[in-house]
């Protein structure tokens, strides 16, 4: 029994071996799949050579161009007036803006005109007699003199006799004493230099204001500045009185400035050269941030393409015979997502959008309608 059960199982054994070795025979004739090539289809753009705006994009906050710090020269308490002294409070030119109690100091003034006055009229009898050539030009001065108002000129002395006789009376040190005061009798009212705003009062009515004091500040809404930084690279290429456009954060609205001011001196540390852009519109506010468009140079035969089109070689993907392949290009102006190539001939057809894994000699097939349809 035993020798039956072996020997099935070796005519088994042999029966599979050569089941196996023709199935082997068989695989070995069996011809390789063929590796189907992969053609990517791709975004392409026929290359047109034309005036490229070079566009520097720079940012920064509004101030008023004319802006005053109002500061006291004098010491006295804040009068109350008409129009409250706070921030908002429009003023027209030549309007008051504080006005400081000068009772006391006015009160000195005028007696020092009169003590001019009287000295005057002491020596009127002495230039009748001894200088009647002159006495009517000074009678005139005296009659013309109004305590009331600013102390006229002196008149013009047209002799040296004439000039030692009044100035040993001390009428000349005595007239530009009375002057002095006067000056200092103005700095009690401080004015409106022109058409504005305040911005921020220090002060309230009924203080005390001392010498030196800053008191609030003074701006005209009508005109502001923006003051950019820029690489010391565009120094050559910023020009005054280029337009500017300038837009606000979330890109809703649009102004109109123009470049003022280019600053001679660049930045040691950073490198950078500062230029001043003047914006006009009542919308406007001091302190309002914006973002600029600075139209610096018009660069001729050049195409502008995405950054990640340009090689760190400075080559970039063409389309020739349904492959890629890779000719030089120049950058002229790199922004942070755009670049401006020149040297590139016209009509040749380019990369529109990046393709992973592209190299020279990749077969590819240019995107159109016809591909979507087949796609679908």
């Amino acid at each position: 029994m035993r020798k039956i059960i072996l020997s099935v199982i070796g005519i088994l054994i042999i029966v599979l071996s050569f089941l196996f070795a023709k199935k082997l025979i068989a695989d070995k004739h069996k011809p390789k799949p063929v590796k189907e090539k992969v053609v990517k289809t791709v975004f392409t753009d026929t290359v047109k050579n034309r005036t490229i705006q070079i566009v520097i994009p720079a940012n920064g906050s509004l101030v008023a161009k004319r802006r005053v710090e109002l500061y006291s020269e004098v010491q006295g308490i804040f009068k109350t007036s008409n129009t409250l002294f706070k921030p908002g409070q429009k003023y027209s030119k030549g309007q008051s803006l504080i006005r400081i109690d000068a009772a006391e100091y006015y009160a000195s003034v005028q007696s020092s005109k009169s003590n001019l006055y009287n000295a005057i009229a002491a020596i009127m009898p002495d230039l009748r007699l001894d200088f009647p050539e002159v006495f009517q030009k000074w009678q005139n001065y005296l009659n013309s003199f109004d305590l009331s108002k600013s102390t006229p000129e002196l008149p013009k002395m047209t002799s040296d006799k004439e000039n030692y006789f009044i100035t040993g009376r001390s009428i000349v040190s005595s007239y530009y004493n009375v002057k002095n005061l006067e000056q200092r009798l103005s700095k009690y009212t401080i004015s409106a230099p022109f058409s504005g705003i305040l911005t921020e009062a220090l002060v309230t009515e009924g203080t005390l204001i001392r010498s030196g004091q800053k008191l609030g500040e003074f701006i005209d809404p009508s005109v502001y500045e923006m003051e950019v930084a820029l690489s010391k690279s565009y120094a050559s290429l910023l020009k005054v009185g280029e337009s500017v456009k300038l837009t606000n954060l979330d890109k809703t609205e649009s102004y109109k400035g123009i470049v003022s001011r280019v600053n001679g001196n660049i930045d040691a540390t950073t490198q950078t050269i500062t230029a001043y852009i003047d914006v006009k519109d009542e919308t406007l506010k001091e302190g309002m941030y914006l973002e600029a468009e600075l139209n610096v140079k018009s660069e001729p035969n050049a195409i502008e393409i995405d950054r990640n089109l340009l090689s760190e070689n400075e080559e970039i993907f063409i389309i020739r015979d349904s492959l890629l392949d890779v000719i030089p290009a120049k950058p002229i102006y790199f922004s942070d997502t755009k670049v401006v190539l020149k040297e590139v001939p016209d009509g040749t057809v380019i990369l529109k959008k990046s393709v992973p894994g592209a190299y020279a000699g990749m077969l590819v097939k240019p995107f159109d309608n016809t591909s979507i349809k087949t796609d679908k």
